[in-house]
């Protein structure tokens, strides 16, 4: 008996505010959005998925973005990626080298904190 993968990341986010997910997720980070199951529809809340990633977010009644629990995803263009979420107003750092892996955060419109790691290296 093992752990073999990882199905998908959820994170938190406001009531009402699917538009503006969308528009970090799909728009920003270039991650189509997946329509949720009619039940869960229901909740509130958006999916992005591609074939490697999935990252739902579902609406959290007291909300309260993440600090320091993060997805880290992976990008074949960090400096492109990072130019693309600055452009689009959102704040990202400078990259930065740990051990021989580049990577940066950038933070959703609601405040969770996002990794972008550059693959490859």
């Amino acid at each position: 008996m093992a752990i073999i993968g990882l199905d998908h990341v959820q994170l938190a986010m406001p009531r009402g505010e699917e538009e503006r997910a969308r528009a970090f997720y799909c728009d920003v980070l270039g991650l189509p959005e997946k329509p949720k199951p009619p039940e869960l529809a229901v909740r509130g809340g958006c999916w992005f998925e591609t074939p490697a990633v999935k990252i739902h977010l579902g609406v959290e009644q007291d909300f309260r973005p993440s600090a320091k629990a993060h997805p880290g995803l992976l990008v074949d263009d960090l400096d492109g990626m990072l130019s693309r979420c600055r452009a689009s107003g959102f704040h990202a750092t400078a990259a930065e080298l740990i051990e021989t892996t580049r990577r940066a955060f950038v933070r959703d419109p609601f405040g969770n904190r996002i990794e972008l790691v550059e693959a490859g290296h």
